[in-house]
């Protein structure tokens, strides 16, 4: 094996099946893609440490969530292989990458352009032909390409993201991390017949998406 297949076995073993990822897909997905492709090459050492890492190479900092974060929120959003899928906020695109190898379409945004086309051409490098990878805010989603079963967020919130809730078809479900409130907690948000049934999954810490930040309060 060579020495990333062997770091992505230790992180599946120790950090994704660790935090009770049971789900067989997922475990599958996170073995087969190569995290290290997602990576600025410099940092590549670092592609399967247990942190949130900073893939950014402009002046907003952009992240690949932690690896259990990223499993737990997949299982827990029980993509079907039918499922149309939105990733929003995907830097490099490795959550879009797993999320293709579970779902049937896959749209991923990301607000850093540079970072949009680096995460289309590593998901076209590894053959994974039903995703797309666009520039938009993270707060505007593409509803173009919805409604959506699942939206998938690649980092927290701050606010009630509206414009991507707009955006479930019903019976869809959104799973990302708010931190509207303290603690900060994994949720899963579901539309039925119009509503919103919002619902804490376990405590969880991610950075917060661009465009999906706090309002700074007004300071004489």
């Amino acid at each position: 094996m060579s020495g990333f297949s062997t770091a992505r076995l230790k992180m599946v073993d120790g950090q994704v099946r660790t935090s009770d990822v049971t789900d067989r897909n997922v475990l599958d997905a996170m073995l087969t893609v190569p995290r290290e492709v997602f990576v600025p090459e410099s940092r590549q050492a670092l592609a399967y440490l247990d942190l949130d890492l900073d893939v950014s190479e402009g002046a907003a900092k952009r992240f690949l969530i932690k690896p259990q974060l990223t499993g737990k929120l997949l299982q827990a959003a029980e993509i079907g292989e039918t499922d149309n899928v939105l990733v929003v906020g995907c830097a490099t695109g490795y959550l879009a990458a797993l999320t293709a190898k579970l779902a049937r379409q896959v749209t991923a945004t990301e607000s850093d352009s540079a970072l949009a086309a680096k995460a289309g051409d590593a998901c076209a490098s590894l053959g994974l032909a039903n995703v797309t990878c666009k520039a938009a805010s993270c707060a505007e989603g593409d509803p173009s390409a919805g409604p959506y079963d699942v939206i998938i967020l690649n980092g927290a919130v701050e606010v009630t993201p509206e414009g991507l809730l707009g955006q479930l078809k019903d019976g869809g479900r959104l799973v990302g991390v708010s931190a509207e409130s303290r603690p900060p907690r994994a949720m899963i948000v579901t539309r039925t017949h119009g509503e919103f049934g919002h619902r804490a999954l376990f405590d969880a810490a991610a950075p917060v998406l661009p465009g999906l930040e706090r309002a700074a309060a007004f300071v004489f």
